[in-house]
């Protein structure tokens, strides 16, 4: 086995193995960024996806995911609000859509928005479609197939829900709902006609295994838009003093991630901010798609500053 001969059977359709996945992880960076650049070349040519998010219901989260600022069994100093107003969330919407944003998505903290929430969302959705030409997202958690087609009635075509983990790391990650209630998410909607986002946080103590077995879940239930975030320690999470990643280490994971997704869009998220170069070798390296803007509890990137990036380095924005 070796690396160029994988490409070349990549770009001829293979699928990647385990096996191989962990060949590719052990292989020299220069090597394994360069191919993995051309197999997205290939898939997908210069297109590069923008979106951005607005947190539209901020802490008070019922669920003990052990990273996050928003969970209600720390203590972050994290912003707690309700849902925003629609005038509040079509402004930002607006604002985005000027900008030359692809899509734009509503982000809400808890396990799942009430049927009443969902109703109040929907309406907000309806207004933006109406004033805007910008693709929505919705993150709402883990709502049921009824719930989504309200969603997916309301306008909005793609539905974010990160995995986070290996189905055998997660239980680390999170007591109070299961890889599985995850799964469950995606399939129902899946099954109203929406779209799926889904990736996971690297850096929470997981193995290489591990994440490589979360590309392979990924691509098993066919989801074709990857976020990939870095873990940026919190203060009054359990994960505060956990070490970050190196450039090299999410260079590395972006260059896997292409061979096993090869027509996906690998897409940089929260944490990006910490990379040194703010994300331009995984750009060279398989990534073709991030979160611009600010995250939802911390600081990110201006979309000015990423278009003027992406534009040097020959990237065509998606609109």
């Amino acid at each position: 086995m070796d690396i160029k001969t994988l490409t070349e059977r990549v770009i001829g359709g293979h699928l990647v193995t385990r096996e191989e996945a962990l060949f590719l992880y052990d292989q020299p960076l220069v090597d394994l960024g360069r191919y993995a650049n051309a197999i997205r070349e290939h898939f997908c040519g210069d297109q590069f996806d923008i979106c951005t998010i607005i947190n539209g219901k901020s802490g008070l989260c019922s669920e003990d995911c052990r990273f996050c600022a928003q969970s209600s069994h720390y203590n972050t100093g994290a912003k707690v609000y309700s849902l925003l107003s629609e005038e509040e969330i079509l402004a930002d919407a607006k604002k985005n859509d000027e900008q030359g944003v692809l899509r734009y998505s509503i982000v809400t903290a808890g396990k799942k928005l009430s049927n009443d929430e969902v109703d109040s969302m929907c309406q907000i959705i309806r207004r933006i479609k109406k004033e805007c030409d910008i693709s929505v997202c919705v993150s709402f958690g883990l709502l049921d197939e009824e719930q989504f087609r309200k969603v997916k009635k309301a306008g909005a075509d793609r539905v974010h829900n990160n995995l986070e983990a290996s189905k055998r790391f997660f239980p680390y990650v999170c007591s109070s709902h299961t890889f599985a209630d995850k799964l469950e998410a995606i399939r129902a909607a899946q099954a109203a006609g929406l779209d799926v986002c889904s990736g996971g946080i690297m850096g929470l103590g997981e193995t290489v295994k591990d994440r490589i077995d979360m590309a392979l879940s990924l691509r098993e239930i066919g989801i074709k838009s990857i976020p990939i975030n870095m873990l940026n320690p919190i203060l009054g999470t359990p994960m505060e003093k956990y070490d970050k990643l190196t450039s090299d280490e999410m260079q590395r994971i972006v260059s896997v991630y292409r061979f096993i997704l090869p027509d996906a869009f690998i897409r940089l998220a929260g944490g990006r901010g910490l990379i040194g170069d703010k994300g331009k070798s995984c750009f060279q390296s398989g990534a073709n798609a991030a979160i611009s803007g600010h995250m939802l509890t911390t600081a990110g990137i201006t979309v000015e500053t990423d278009k003027r990036l992406l534009e040097e380095m020959g990237y065509r924005i998606y609109r």
